[in-house]
């Protein structure tokens, strides 16, 4: 390998949001995750929605009434020419 092309391998600190943390290597010394493999639903096997920002209410409340809004639209007609 050259000499000053690639970045410090260092080891790394994970942490996620449930409080698991774990190392690994990278390039960066500490590492925040919202989900890892200990609160994850795969492997836990219970369901588990994560909202961080109110996303889902929020997408929700814009499309709840929408329907088929492309359909309710009537074109603009445009004059006959005579």
């Amino acid at each position: 390998m050259k000499d000053g092309v690639h970045p410090n391998y260092i080891d790394t600190v994970v942490r996620c949001g449930c409080g698991n943390t774990f190392s690994t290597r990278s390039t960066v010394p500490e590492i925040k995750v919202d989900i890892c493999n200990v609160c994850h639903p795969y492997f836990t096997g219970k369901l588990k929605f994560v909202d961080t920002a109110g996303r889902i209410e929020k997408f929700k409340t814009k499309f709840a009434g929408a329907g088929y809004a492309s359909l309710k639209k009537k074109k603009a007609s445009t004059p006959a020419a005579s």
